[in-house]
Order: structure tokens, then sequence, then C-alpha cells
């Protein structure tokens, strides 16, 4: 009976650490998790610190810093400010596509009722 006995503690004492170990990574995790926050919104803060020419540059507006900083606290706004430079690009590449280039062309316009003559020297 006592090699019974002996063994429960032992067991117990290696349940414990590993108790500890995972209460240990669930804080770590969590304080991770605090600082990308902080980091994010440090981020967001330095983009307000811009003006309107920076902030066109990259594709925002200050309505974009806006919407970012009205979402919740625990939610990255940085995220929506990437999406929203994303979608202007990408919309922005679409516009182009889709409009015709109207360029002017480098030969004058001939006046309506004149034909062009043929050339008496055609192999020049």
């Amino acid at each position: 009976m006592s090699a019974i006995s002996s063994s429960e503690p032992l067991q117990r004492r290696r349940a414990e650490p590993a108790v500890v170990r995972v209460a240990f990574a669930i804080a770590l995790n969590g304080m991770r998790k605090l600082a990308r926050l902080l980091k994010h919104r440090r981020d967001a803060r330095m983009l307000a610190g811009m003006d309107d020419r920076m902030l066109g540059d990259i594709g925002l507006t200050r309505s974009d810093l806006r919407d970012a900083y009205a979402q919740p606290l625990w939610r990255d706004p940085t995220d929506v400010l990437a999406g929203r430079a994303r979608d202007k690009r990408i919309n922005r590449r679409a516009r182009i596509d889709v409009l015709p280039v109207d360029a002017p062309s480098i030969a004058p316009d001939a006046p309506i009722g004149v034909t062009a003559r043929p050339s008496p020297w055609p192999y020049l």
C-alpha cells in the first residue's frame, strides 16, 4: 500500500507545473495582444499627425482616420486603414482601365470636303 500512496503525490506534483505553465502562457498571450494593440494604436496616431497631402500619397483621407478610430478599442485601426487604401487603389486601377484614352492626333485634321491628292512621287 505504501507504493500506491507514494505515487499519488508525485502525479499531483507533475500536474501542478502543467497548470502553472498553461496559466503563464495565457497571461503571456494576453500581454502580447495588449502590446500589439497599443502598437497599432500608436501607428494610427502617427498617421493622424500627417497632413492631407501625405495621407493622399498613401491613399487615405481624414475621414478614413476618423472611421478607423471609431472602431472598438479591441479592434485594430490599421486593418481598417489598410483595407481602405487597398480598395481605393483597386478602384482607381479599375477606372483607369475602363476609361478610354482621348489623346489628340499629331496629324492635323483635313478640312471637310477636301480629299487627299496622291503623291507624285509614290516611292519616296
